[in-house]
């Protein structure tokens, strides 16, 4: 006869308790838990030990795995340091992606190479370049080359491109800074700032004028001096990423190679407006430099973009008509374009003028107006392109692309409700207008209210 389970005998001297039952039940429930939670905790991590493993193992015994770029002093602190990973580069242009970035900003870093390394890069493996007016640390080359698919470059910005220059007057600089920040002008006061995430938009102005330069001096660097580092001067295109960005969608295709084969020069993904009071005088010294330059614009230029009710200007003008600057410009911690033209003579001598005036501290002159004027009077209208396959964000702004096939092939997982392009403080509609593209405003607005 087979005996009943214990727990099913009637014999109350002879069965175990449901209580205890009920416990042995509880804890072998909480060992499975148990054992699930380590099994994911390996998985969730075993991507970035294979990456650090793949590091680990490029290594030479008696040699380090990073070395400083022999074209170059080794004592010299703006020496590149270089590392190469073992995967080949499908992408074919003479491209980097580009990160000015500083040390206390690994985990931004971090999760801005993996956003791009997944949604683009690992299909392409393009190279790695990152900047920083100090040396970088140990443990930011070891985790942000753990990451890259590519080689990556290390290089520290020479001082003088990131420095007050002698010709700054450097009494009337603080004079307005503190002015500026008394007005309540936005970082008006503040030499330093990265935007902070879930901050409202427009953001607060800095209450003091008390920090280290480090503001004036980036906008003033990726204005004139970032195309020509050393460590750059070997590419023709680069992509600027920033520290905590997020792409929500696929890029299936090489943009670079894109931009070459269609005569683009420069590729943006927002366009907005400036903060008047920043660049007061902008405009004024683009003029003055227009009517001493004037063989610089180019015969298809976007002044029509820049200056409301504008007629585009020709080569020879001496004027840029009596319109002012409307404040649009092509928000520049995205960009995808051509290294040549920054180094062109006309993009060079607009920066140098525009340097020798000052204004990058006596105002706050941003590289995003300087860029988008540059590019706007200095270059074809048909070779300024916008992303609009794009999905992108960086705090406090995002855009997501809004035609059905995106989302629901999977190329694309974002909100199109939140959309900046159609903010009122967008200028993309603008660009759609003088650029010959029909966006009709009900196209436009569909999924705001989804």
């Amino acid at each position: 006869m087979v005996p009943e389970p214990l727990w099913q005998c009637p014999d109350a001297g002879s069965r175990i308790s449901a209580r205890f039952f009920t416990r042995r039940l509880s804890l072998r429930i909480l060992s499975l838990l148990s054992i699930c939670v380590v099994l994911y905790n390996v998985a969730y991590s075993t991507e970035l030990r294979r990456r650090l493993e793949k590091v680990q193992a490029l290594g030479v015994a008696g040699q380090p795995r990073y070395r400083t770029d022999t074209t170059e002093p080794e004592d010299d602190p703006s020496s590149a340091t270089r590392y190469d990973t073992t995967t080949g580069q499908n992408g074919t242009e003479k491209a980097t992606l580009v990160m000015l970035v500083r040390n206390s900003e690994l985990d931004g870093a971090l999760s801005s190479i993996r956003m791009v390394e997944d949604r683009f890069n690992r299909r392409f493996h393009y190279p790695w370049t990152f900047l920083n007016d100090r040396p970088f640390t140990d443990d930011f080359i070891k985790y942000t080359s753990g990451l890259a698919s590519g080689p990556v470059e290390y290089a520290v910005v020479p001082e003088d491109d990131w420095s007050v220059p002698d010709h700054v007057n450097k009494t009337v600089m603080a004079a307005e800074m503190v002015r500026m920040a008394e007005e309540e002008i936005i970082y008006g006061g503040s030499l330093s700032y990265r935007y902070v995430p879930n901050q409202a938009f427009p953001p607060p102005a800095p209450a003091a004028a008390n920090d280290s330069g480090t503001l004036r001096h980036m906008c003033r660097f990726n204005s004139g001096f970032f195309y020509n580092q050393e460590v750059m001067r070997k590419y023709d295109w680069y992509w600027r990423v920033e520290p905590g960005i997020e792409l929500y969608c696929d890029i299936d295709y090489d943009p670079f190679t894109f931009m070459r084969e269609n005569k683009k020069i420069y590729g943006f993904v927002i366009s907005m407006y400036e903060f008047k009071d920043t660049i007061t005088t902008l405009w004024d010294r683009t003029r003055q430099f227009v009517a001493e330059n004037s063989q610089f614009l180019h015969a298809n230029n976007s002044l029509d973009f820049l200056v409301d009710g504008a007629q585009p200007s020709k080569p020879g003008d001496k004027h840029l008509g009596n319109g002012n600057y409307n404040l649009c410009h092509f928000w520049s911690n995205f960009e995808i374009a051509s290294l040549e033209f920054y180094r062109s003579e006309a993009y060079s001598r607009y920066f140098e003028f525009l340097d020798s005036t000052g204004g990058f501290f006596y105002e706050r002159w941003g590289d995003a107006p300087v860029h988008s004027i540059g590019v706007g009077l200095f270059a074809p209208k048909d070779s300024i392109h916008h992303f609009a396959d794009f999905g992108y964000s960086h705090a406090p702004c995002s855009r997501c692309p809004q035609d059905d096939e995106s989302h629901a092939s999977g190329r694309c997982l974002c909100n199109r409700s939140k959309h900046f392009d159609s903010d009122s403080y967008s200028c993309l509609p603008r660009w759609w207008r003088v650029s010959g593209i029909n966006k009709a405003p009900n196209e436009l607005l569909k999924h705001t209210d989804a």
